[in-house]
């Protein structure tokens, strides 16, 4: 069998990257949303290169506030009722970890995807062509409707 040449391309092995990142069904599965939003908040501090700590100074600097680690601690646990993170210090997290992730929890409950916004218009066409081909089939039904 012969060696595979290391300077050519496998054309078959390219997988394009994840429109949208998202946590698994698996990773969040809770009992309720806060559980929920618990356990993405622990699992994306988990895989951060950055410590606790690290995350809680990025959050305090972008909300110009102190955010402890002790406070990131609490909104990462599923026990802890009586703190859930407010929408500020979530995007705060958001900020520090870069992990949208977290965006799609929250959209998923509406059945939408956080996706970057240079794909925003290639989105927009493919709206466009599929309404052009509706109004297309509306045009045939309607003609044949009327004899033509």
């Amino acid at each position: 069998m012969k060696a595979k040449d290391a300077r050519t391309l496998d054309l078959f092995a390219w997988e394009p990257p994840a429109l949208e990142q998202r946590f698994t069904f698996d990773d969040v599965r809770a009992a309720t949303l806060d559980a929920a939003i618990a356990k993405g908040i622990s699992l994306v501090m988990a895989e951060s290169e950055k410590s606790r700590e690290e995350i809680a100074d990025e959050m305090g600097r972008f909300l110009g506030q102190p955010i402890s680690k002790n406070m990131l601690d609490a909104y990462a646990s599923e026990a802890r009722e009586t703190h859930k993170i407010n929408v500020p210090r979530y995007l705060a997290l958001v900020h520090a970890t870069g992990d949208r992730r977290l965006l799609s929890l929250l959209a998923d409950q509406f059945g939408w995807a956080v996706v970057d916004r240079r794909y925003l218009k290639i989105v927009e066409a493919t709206m466009a062509a599929e309404r052009a081909e509706e109004l297309a089939d509306l045009s045939r039904r309607l003609r044949r409707e009327a004899g033509r």
